[in-house]
């Protein structure tokens, strides 16, 4: 196989792999802790990545090496990678947008409704905030893939400790804010846990790649 064939297929066997998953370049390229401008530039078959990089895309797609270095559809650059993935992302960010509006509306509903009512609850506020900040998560993780995380969870935290703040029925439990800090580097931490391959998990999977690149 020649070397060029080979960065073709590569180049294809990713497009396909990234679109199918809905992610931009500049995702996985912060998967992968490379630029956008790097992957873009496997995509149009410049270059293909090394082989610690390969065994990398094979654990983020779900899909062995070999498959990555071979031929699965014909080739065909994409039309327009980058308008795709700015018109997918623009929908997704819609439809959070419609959701978490949705939840204050509600929100603000039952505010109004018990207002009618001589009641003054604004506390039906902090829980939109916990569910809305909830839901983003939910809606992040499976959408963008987990792209903002760490915020996300950070702040779900902390409405949390709002939440227990202002509905305790103890007198201004304000130790509870003492738990933030410690709570948060958990967060932190927890989100900054990777998988790291083993060297013996590495080595054949590399052997079975470079068989692959001989033929």
């Amino acid at each position: 196989m020649e070397l060029n064939e080979l960065k073709l297929i590569t180049a294809a066997n990713l497009i396909r792999l990234r679109t199918g998953q809905n992610l931009t370049q500049a995702e996985l390229g912060a998967k992968l802790n490379y630029s956008d401008k790097t992957i873009s530039k496997w995509e149009r078959g410049e270059a293909i990545p090394d082989a610690y990089v390969l065994v990398q895309l094979s654990e983020i797609f779900g899909v062995s090496v070999n498959d990555l270095l071979s031929a699965q559809d014909q080739w065909e650059p994409p039309v327009d990678p980058v308008a795709a993935d700015n018109a997918r992302s623009y929908s997704v960010n819609v439809i959070i947008a419609i959701v978490l509006i949705g939840i204050f509306t509600a929100a603000l509903t039952v505010f109004v409704s018990l207002w009618l009512f001589d009641i003054i609850e604004w506390r039906v506020f902090l829980v939109a905030l916990s569910v809305g900040l909830l839901v983003f998560l939910i809606l992040d993780c499976v959408f963008k893939h987990a792209r903002h995380l760490l915020p996300i969870l950070a702040s779900f935290v902390l409405s949390l400790f709002l939440l227990a703040f202002f509905f305790s029925p103890l007198d201004k439990p304000w130790q509870l804010f003492l738990l933030i800090i410690p709570a948060e580097v958990l967060v932190f931490l927890g989100c900054k846990v990777k998988r790291v391959p083993r060297v013996r998990d590495l080595a054949p999977k590399v052997r079975h790649m470079v068989k692959n690149i001989k033929k």
